[in-house]
């Protein structure tokens, strides 16, 4: 999706707020409606059952009926697209929405004049019940959109989301072939011998986040104080999460154009992040250092690369088995399971460096 920072006014906001908490609260309901279901029951409703329950309860509840039922049955039909994902076996089962937490609504059915440019940086989209919206123009919104989505961070910014299939990036026709080998010292080494790494938070940003951590355990739950502690918590994480966005989308588009075959591990990302600290019967062993590990491997953006690349360059990208390849040298196939202790005379370690596919 094309993503635009929307800058609303503080009445568009709580409107916008009020469009989410709807959008959550039919969701939950859908939730917990499928939860309800066990063997033998009757199956939970689906979305033209739960439309007809949505219209009866906005006869019934003032606050729901003064909302949009753009946003309200989107919201359904969202689920029951998210249950076919996981019936399907492509996603995760839906799960509850949190208040705060991955706030946002989609609207569909968009017209031409819906969304439109004031000026060379500033445009405006129009919102059921809300109006017209400015959002920064950062680049050209993509022709012909049929549905947006609202998201609201938990640093309280506002974006919207123009949903567009992009075009892919074109081959260079140079025929080259690159391997990237991703890791936590280093987020990606390719085979040309080129390192690459993620910019985080510097290091006075990290001594801010450290000592606002520290005053987050001191103050007291439900107060004030601890809500501002907080805001400014999520402001530098997504700061942090803004440069490992940005970092991803330029290295991809930069691979993507310099070469015609990238090949990477297929690796289970899921598995490795996987928690150390198993039951109480049976603790795990060096749930610490694992843990660490688990926030390295997350920060270096390794699954959101990949996923970018297949995007930019479909049918170029080629995984390869994970198996032995931080054992083999990539200069002459060997598999030693010391290679990484070895002092090879270039200086440079060859099971850092990934082997290019054959």
């Amino acid at each position: 999706m094309s993503r635009y920072r929307l800058q609303p006014t503080p009445a568009q906001e709580a409107a916008l707020l009020e469009h989410c908490g709807h959008a959550r609260f039919g969701w939950n309901l859908s939730v917990e409606q499928h939860e309800h279901w066990k063997p033998g029951r009757k199956s939970a409703p689906g979305f033209a059952e739960q439309c007809r329950q949505l219209t009866e309860a906005r006869a019934e509840n003032e606050w729901l009926r003064a909302g949009s039922i753009i946003v309200q049955q989107q919201a359904l039909k969202d689920f029951a697209q998210a249950m076919s994902n996981f019936f399907a076996g492509t996603h995760r089962r839906p799960s509850w929405r949190k208040r705060g937490q991955g706030e946002g609504f989609r609207i569909v059915a968009v017209k031409p004049g819906d969304v439109r440019r004031l000026s060379r940086n500033v445009g405006e989209i129009k919102i059921p019940k809300v109006g017209l919206v400015r959002f920064r123009w950062s680049r050209a919104v993509p022709q012909g959109v049929k549905s947006f989505r609202i998201t609201r961070d938990r640093a309280g910014r506002w974006h919207v989301a123009f949903a567009a299939v992009p075009e892919p990036i074109p081959a260079s026709g140079t025929g080259e072939t690159v391997g990237v080998d991703r890791g936590v010292a280093v987020s990606a080494a390719l085979s040309t011998g080129q390192m690459l790494n993620v910019p985080g938070l510097r290091g006075t940003e990290k001594a801010r986040l450290l000592r606002l951590l520290r005053k987050l355990a001191r103050a007291e739950r439900g107060s004030n104080r601890r809500g501002k502690v907080k805001a400014a918590i999520a402001r530098l994480k997504a700061r942090e999460t803004d440069r490992r966005k940005d970092w991803v989308e330029k290295t991809g588009t930069g691979l993507a154009r310099r070469f015609d075959v990238i090949a990477v591990e297929d690796l289970k990302i899921s598995g490795m992040t996987r928690s150390a600290r198993g039951t109480i019967a049976e603790p795990g062993r060096n749930v610490r250092q694992k843990a660490g590990l688990n926030r390295g491997i997350l920060a270096a953006g390794w699954g959101r690369l990949v996923e970018r690349l297949e995007h930019k360059a479909p049918g170029r990208i080629v995984k390869i088995n994970p198996a032995y390849t931080s054992q083999r040298c990539s200069a002459c196939g060997v598999v030693d399971r010391k290679a990484r202790e070895s002092q090879p005379t270039s200086g440079a370690d060859p099971a850092d460096t990934p082997a290019m596919p054959t």
